[in-house]
């Protein structure tokens, strides 16, 4: 980590620092088991010093997005991980499991507009970066970093450095660690605090009965309302898209859960502020709600419930 590393910044005066992310009921190990043992570095997150543990950062959610839903006020909630790290170096790399942008040049037209949301997101909500040891050391000089520098693959010290560049701080209030959402979105806690709420769900899959059954799991009976979002090309695609989209939104929903890659971004921050409501980046527990779970090539850290673990393991 060089001497004006932006997470060194951050680590030395900004008031962070690494810690385990321990979640009650969360069970990470048939996770582990399926993958890499390097995959063991992302349960070493950052963590804010007002911040003690895991549970208490999940906690602090649970109260925003209520007081969120109760005020009547704008919270969008975003995640930043390996496609959005590589989207923001102008790396076609974003392109994983789902095609996020066309083409570099598309990718350059956008990124004047996802800095202008992420600003907001910054003032206004929760960024939600994934930072581990695995992904925030700087790269090895030699030949080989050459190489890899020439992949265009982002890291969490490439979107730091990138958010430093565009003036975005990370702070106390505005950062939250990225599983966090995933845990808490697949608690029971959630899906109880949605009962009798109306929740849009955008996002380009939706299996109506398969949702309801996931939220009544937890004796929770929300009004769900599709908001149809294209499966591609959301993030460079947006401000033609968004005029439409939020027109659907009705003027009375409690909470929107999106689910549009790097996209969800813009698509959260705009219908935040559309409709004064908490917009959650879903993400994968989207996929697990719909009963899709091999959209996301499988499982995920920090969304197995202990119980759940025990019967997955059946």
């Amino acid at each position: 980590m060089t001497d004006d590393s932006p997470l060194k910044e951050l680590l030395a005066g900004g008031g962070f620092r690494f810690q385990p992310l321990k979640i009650a009921g969360i069970d990470n190990e048939p996770i582990f088991r399926l993958n890499e043992p390097e995959m063991a570095q992302q349960e070493i997150c950052l963590f804010h010093d007002g911040v003690a543990s895991g549970d208490e950062y999940a906690a602090r959610l649970h109260g925003l997005i209520e007081q969120a839903m109760t005020d009547r006020k704008a919270l969008p909630v975003v995640r930043f991980a390996d496609g959005e790290y590589a989207f923001y170096r102008e790396s076609l790399h974003c392109n994983g499991l789902y095609k996020q942008a066309e083409s570099v040049a598309a990718i350059k037209e956008a990124l004047p507009r996802h800095i202008d949301h992420m600003r907001i997101l910054a003032a206004t909500g929760l960024l939600a970066p994934l930072v581990h040891p695995g992904n925030s050391q700087p790269r090895k000089k030699g030949l080989l970093s050459l190489f890899r520098k020439d992949r265009g693959e982002g890291t969490a010290l490439s979107f730091l450095d990138f958010l430093r560049k565009n003036g975005i701080a990370l702070t106390g209030l505005n950062y939250i660690p990225f599983y966090v959402v995933y845990a808490y979105l697949a608690t029971p806690v959630f899906r109880r605090a949605m009962n009798n709420r109306r929740i849009c769900i955008a996002t380009s899959d939706f299996d109506e009965q398969s949702c309801l059954r996931w939220f009544a799991e937890a004796d929770s009976a929300p009004e769900l309302i599709h908001i149809p979002i294209p499966e591609s090309c959301v993030a460079t695609r947006w401000e033609s898209m968004a005029p439409d989209i939020l027109a659907r939104l009705p003027g009375n929903c409690d909470l929107c859960l999106v689910g549009a890659g790097i996209g969800s971004l813009g698509v959260c921050v705009d219908a935040a502020q559309a409709r004064h409501i908490p917009a959650i980046d879903g993400g994968h527990v989207l996929n697990m709600m719909n009963g899709r779970v091999d959209k996301s090539a499988g499982p995920r850290l920090y969304t197995l419930r202990r119980e759940a673990a025990a019967s997955h393991d059946d």
